[in-house]
Protein backbone atom coordinates (compact mmCIF):
# COMPACT_ATOMS: atom_id res chain seq x y z
CA UNK A 1 0.00 0.00 0.00
CA UNK A 2 2.99 2.45 1.05
CA UNK A 3 3.37 4.41 -2.82
CA UNK A 4 6.61 5.73 -4.08
CA UNK A 5 5.46 9.25 -3.16
CA UNK A 6 4.91 7.99 0.70
CA UNK A 7 8.45 6.82 0.81
CA UNK A 8 9.82 9.99 -1.02
CA UNK A 9 8.22 11.37 2.33
CA UNK A 10 9.86 9.35 4.80
CA UNK A 11 13.32 10.21 3.80
CA UNK A 12 12.94 13.88 3.14
CA UNK A 13 13.09 15.78 6.17
CA UNK A 14 9.93 17.78 7.24
CA UNK A 15 10.87 20.95 7.10
CA UNK A 16 13.07 21.04 3.78
CA UNK A 17 10.10 19.49 2.23
CA UNK A 18 7.47 22.18 3.93
CA UNK A 19 9.18 25.36 2.47
CA UNK A 20 9.60 23.64 -0.30
CA UNK A 21 5.72 22.94 -0.89
CA UNK A 22 4.69 26.57 0.95
CA UNK A 23 6.93 28.12 -2.05
CA UNK A 24 5.29 25.53 -4.97
CA UNK A 25 1.90 26.57 -3.56
CA UNK A 26 2.35 29.97 -3.22
CA UNK A 27 3.50 30.20 -6.92
CA UNK A 28 0.85 28.20 -8.20
CA UNK A 29 -1.44 29.67 -6.33
CA UNK A 30 -0.36 33.41 -8.31
CA UNK A 31 -0.56 31.28 -11.27
CA UNK A 32 -3.58 30.13 -11.15
CA UNK A 33 -5.57 32.71 -9.60
CA UNK A 34 -9.13 33.15 -10.39
CA UNK A 35 -12.85 31.71 -10.51
CA UNK A 36 -13.59 29.06 -12.59
CA UNK A 37 -13.08 25.81 -10.05
CA UNK A 38 -13.90 25.09 -6.94
CA UNK A 39 -11.96 22.35 -4.46
CA UNK A 40 -14.87 21.22 -2.08
CA UNK A 41 -12.78 20.35 0.07
CA UNK A 42 -10.66 22.83 1.08
CA UNK A 43 -13.37 25.52 -0.56
CA UNK A 44 -10.31 27.03 -2.69
CA UNK A 45 -11.34 28.69 -6.09
CA UNK A 46 -8.69 28.95 -9.05
CA UNK A 47 -8.74 29.83 -12.72
CA UNK A 48 -8.69 25.76 -13.24
CA UNK A 49 -6.90 23.24 -11.44
CA UNK A 50 -3.58 22.16 -12.03
CA UNK A 51 -2.54 19.06 -14.61
CA UNK A 52 -1.29 15.77 -13.05
CA UNK A 53 -0.07 12.49 -14.04
CA UNK A 54 2.53 10.75 -16.22
CA UNK A 55 0.11 11.57 -19.47
CA UNK A 56 -0.94 14.45 -17.91
CA UNK A 57 -4.49 14.88 -17.13
CA UNK A 58 -6.31 18.74 -17.30
CA UNK A 59 -7.63 20.24 -14.61
CA UNK A 60 -6.78 17.38 -12.22
CA UNK A 61 -5.18 18.64 -9.30
CA UNK A 62 -6.02 21.41 -6.34
CA UNK A 63 -3.39 24.12 -5.79
CA UNK A 64 -4.16 24.43 -2.25
CA UNK A 65 -4.71 20.76 -0.49
CA UNK A 66 -3.00 18.40 -3.54
CA UNK A 67 -6.68 16.65 -3.91
CA UNK A 68 -7.49 14.97 -7.44
CA UNK A 69 -10.46 13.93 -8.99
CA UNK A 70 -11.06 11.19 -7.11
CA UNK A 71 -10.87 12.86 -3.98
CA UNK A 72 -13.42 15.20 -4.79
CA UNK A 73 -15.62 12.97 -6.21
CA UNK A 74 -15.36 10.48 -3.04
CA UNK A 75 -15.68 13.79 -1.03
CA UNK A 76 -18.74 15.11 -2.60
CA UNK A 77 -20.16 11.26 -2.69
CA UNK A 78 -20.02 10.75 1.57
CA UNK A 79 -21.15 14.38 1.91
CA UNK A 80 -23.85 14.24 -0.02
CA UNK A 81 -25.17 10.41 -0.50
CA UNK A 82 -23.72 8.52 2.85
CA UNK A 83 -24.78 8.31 6.62
CA UNK A 84 -21.11 8.64 7.31
CA UNK A 85 -21.81 12.57 8.69
CA UNK A 86 -25.13 11.78 10.64
CA UNK A 87 -25.68 11.08 14.25
CA UNK A 88 -25.09 7.98 13.91
CA UNK A 89 -21.89 6.76 15.75
CA UNK A 90 -20.26 5.07 12.97
CA UNK A 91 -16.72 3.03 13.08
CA UNK A 92 -14.80 3.66 10.09
CA UNK A 93 -11.89 1.73 9.20
CA UNK A 94 -9.89 3.61 6.60
CA UNK A 95 -7.11 1.75 4.03
CA UNK A 96 -4.02 4.01 3.08
CA UNK A 97 -5.46 7.34 4.42
CA UNK A 98 -5.14 10.10 2.35
CA UNK A 99 -4.59 13.53 4.22
CA UNK A 100 -7.28 15.07 2.92
CA UNK A 101 -9.78 12.48 4.83
CA UNK A 102 -7.24 11.61 7.58
CA UNK A 103 -7.51 15.45 9.15
CA UNK A 104 -11.44 15.32 7.97
CA UNK A 105 -12.27 11.80 9.86
CA UNK A 106 -10.38 12.09 12.47
CA UNK A 107 -12.03 15.30 13.68
CA UNK A 108 -15.43 14.83 12.85
CA UNK A 109 -17.53 13.04 16.35
CA UNK A 110 -19.74 10.76 14.94
CA UNK A 111 -16.65 9.05 13.68
CA UNK A 112 -14.45 6.18 15.25
CA UNK A 113 -11.38 6.64 13.09
CA UNK A 114 -9.38 3.47 12.38
CA UNK A 115 -6.52 4.68 9.78
CA UNK A 116 -4.44 1.76 8.50
CA UNK A 117 -1.74 1.24 6.25
CA UNK A 118 0.77 -1.64 5.76
CA UNK A 119 3.48 1.22 6.24
CA UNK A 120 2.26 3.33 8.54
CA UNK A 121 5.92 4.89 9.04
CA UNK A 122 5.29 6.65 5.94
CA UNK A 123 2.76 8.79 7.05
CA UNK A 124 4.11 11.75 9.15
CA UNK A 125 1.01 13.36 10.35
CA UNK A 126 0.07 15.54 12.94
CA UNK A 127 -2.92 14.32 14.09
CA UNK A 128 -3.86 12.67 17.71
CA UNK A 129 -4.79 9.27 15.89
CA UNK A 130 -2.35 6.91 15.50
CA UNK A 131 -2.15 4.67 12.31
CA UNK A 132 -2.19 1.35 12.32
CA UNK A 133 0.21 -1.31 11.10
CA UNK A 134 -2.45 -3.44 9.01
CA UNK A 135 -1.77 -6.06 6.09
CA UNK A 136 -5.05 -5.62 3.81
CA UNK A 137 -4.96 -9.36 3.29
CA UNK A 138 -4.72 -10.46 7.23
CA UNK A 139 -6.84 -7.64 8.75
CA UNK A 140 -6.02 -7.97 12.56
CA UNK A 141 -9.82 -7.38 13.92
CA UNK A 142 -12.93 -9.57 14.84
CA UNK A 143 -15.41 -10.46 11.85
CA UNK A 144 -18.40 -7.66 11.93
CA UNK A 145 -16.03 -5.16 13.35
CA UNK A 146 -16.59 -1.74 10.82
CA UNK A 147 -19.61 -0.17 10.05
CA UNK A 148 -17.48 1.89 6.98
CA UNK A 149 -14.84 0.91 5.23
CA UNK A 150 -13.00 3.05 3.04
CA UNK A 151 -10.40 1.60 0.73
CA UNK A 152 -9.14 4.03 -2.38
CA UNK A 153 -6.61 3.17 -4.99
CA UNK A 154 -5.06 0.61 -3.02
CA UNK A 155 -6.11 -3.05 -3.79
CA UNK A 156 -4.58 -2.36 -7.77
CA UNK A 157 -1.17 -2.75 -5.35
CA UNK A 158 -2.47 -6.37 -3.77
CA UNK A 159 -1.21 -9.26 -5.75
CA UNK A 160 -3.68 -11.37 -3.60
CA UNK A 161 -6.59 -8.82 -4.28
CA UNK A 162 -9.50 -12.18 -4.01
CA UNK A 163 -7.99 -12.48 -0.54
CA UNK A 164 -8.18 -8.87 0.65
CA UNK A 165 -11.32 -8.25 -0.75
CA UNK A 166 -12.80 -11.03 1.42
CA UNK A 167 -11.31 -9.66 4.71
CA UNK A 168 -12.75 -6.31 3.79
CA UNK A 169 -16.13 -8.35 3.83
CA UNK A 170 -15.46 -10.01 7.10
CA UNK A 171 -14.29 -7.63 9.12
CA UNK A 172 -17.43 -4.84 7.46
CA UNK A 173 -20.72 -5.27 10.01
CA UNK A 174 -24.13 -6.59 7.85
CA UNK A 175 -25.72 -3.71 7.06
CA UNK A 176 -22.41 -1.74 6.84
CA UNK A 177 -21.14 -0.38 3.65
CA UNK A 178 -17.67 0.45 1.90
CA UNK A 179 -16.51 2.08 -0.78
CA UNK A 180 -13.55 0.76 -2.98
CA UNK A 181 -11.83 2.70 -5.40
CA UNK A 182 -9.63 1.33 -8.02
CA UNK A 183 -7.89 2.52 -11.48
CA UNK A 184 -10.07 1.15 -14.42
CA UNK A 185 -9.91 0.89 -17.87
CA UNK A 186 -13.33 0.84 -18.93
CA UNK A 187 -12.16 -0.69 -22.50
CA UNK A 188 -11.03 -3.98 -20.79
CA UNK A 189 -14.07 -6.55 -20.56
CA UNK A 190 -11.42 -7.93 -18.18
CA UNK A 191 -8.90 -7.35 -15.44
CA UNK A 192 -5.14 -7.65 -16.78
CA UNK A 193 -2.75 -9.28 -14.55
CA UNK A 194 0.82 -10.77 -15.11
CA UNK A 195 2.96 -11.11 -11.70
CA UNK A 196 5.96 -12.89 -14.22
CA UNK A 197 6.17 -8.85 -14.44
CA UNK A 198 7.99 -8.12 -11.80
CA UNK A 199 10.54 -5.09 -13.24
CA UNK A 200 9.34 -1.78 -12.11
CA UNK A 201 9.16 0.58 -15.30
CA UNK A 202 7.61 -2.82 -17.06
CA UNK A 203 5.16 -2.85 -14.26
CA UNK A 204 4.45 1.33 -15.39
CA UNK A 205 3.94 0.04 -19.02
CA UNK A 206 1.92 -2.75 -18.16
CA UNK A 207 -0.09 -1.24 -15.67
CA UNK A 208 0.15 2.14 -15.04
CA UNK A 209 2.46 2.59 -11.78
CA UNK A 210 5.78 0.84 -10.95
CA UNK A 211 3.91 -0.17 -8.05
CA UNK A 212 0.78 -1.74 -9.22
CA UNK A 213 0.41 -5.32 -10.13
CA UNK A 214 -2.82 -5.36 -12.27
CA UNK A 215 -5.47 -3.09 -15.01
CA UNK A 216 -8.90 -3.65 -13.64
CA UNK A 217 -11.49 -4.06 -16.37
CA UNK A 218 -14.83 -3.48 -16.48
CA UNK A 219 -15.04 -6.95 -14.32
CA UNK A 220 -14.45 -5.27 -11.45
CA UNK A 221 -17.65 -5.41 -9.50
CA UNK A 222 -18.11 -9.34 -10.30
CA UNK A 223 -14.65 -9.57 -8.62
CA UNK A 224 -16.19 -7.59 -5.41
CA UNK A 225 -19.39 -9.60 -5.64
CA UNK A 226 -17.30 -12.80 -5.38
CA UNK A 227 -16.55 -11.36 -2.21
CA UNK A 228 -19.62 -11.46 -1.51
CA UNK A 229 -21.04 -7.24 -1.15
CA UNK A 230 -23.74 -6.57 -2.74
CA UNK A 231 -21.90 -3.82 -5.17
CA UNK A 232 -23.62 -0.73 -7.02
CA UNK A 233 -21.56 1.04 -9.68
CA UNK A 234 -22.60 4.13 -8.85
CA UNK A 235 -22.59 7.33 -11.83
CA UNK A 236 -22.89 9.88 -9.34
CA UNK A 237 -20.90 11.82 -11.30
CA UNK A 238 -23.27 12.33 -14.26
CA UNK A 239 -26.07 14.04 -11.58
CA UNK A 240 -23.54 17.09 -12.39
CA UNK A 241 -24.09 19.29 -15.26
CA UNK A 242 -20.80 19.44 -17.34
CA UNK A 243 -20.25 22.98 -16.05
CA UNK A 244 -19.98 21.59 -12.71
CA UNK A 245 -18.03 18.60 -13.96
CA UNK A 246 -15.64 21.33 -14.61
CA UNK A 247 -16.14 23.15 -11.57
CA UNK A 248 -15.20 20.74 -9.24
CA UNK A 249 -12.94 18.82 -11.45
CA UNK A 250 -14.14 15.26 -11.92
CA UNK A 251 -13.31 12.75 -14.21
CA UNK A 252 -16.92 12.30 -16.17
CA UNK A 253 -16.19 8.48 -16.51
CA UNK A 254 -15.47 7.63 -12.88
CA UNK A 255 -17.57 5.11 -10.77
CA UNK A 256 -18.63 5.20 -7.37
CA UNK A 257 -17.92 1.21 -6.05
CA UNK A 258 -20.58 1.47 -2.97
CA UNK A 259 -20.19 -1.64 -1.66
CA UNK A 260 -23.11 -3.42 1.18
CA UNK A 261 -23.08 -6.33 2.94
CA UNK A 262 -26.33 -8.18 3.66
Amino acid sequence: MGSLKQLVKFFVPDGIANIYRKKQRDKFELQFKGENVFCPICQSKFKHFAPYGIIQRENATCIKCGSQERHRLLWKYLHEKTNLYSDKQIKLLHFAPEKLFYDNFSNTKNIDYVPCDLFPETFKYSGAVAIHKVDITSIPFKDNSFDVIVCSHVLEHIPDDKKAMSELYRVLKPGGWGVFQVPIDYNREKTYEDFSITDPLEREKAFGQIDHVRWYGRDYADRLRAAGFNVKADDFVLSFSDEEIFKYGFMKSELIYYCTKL
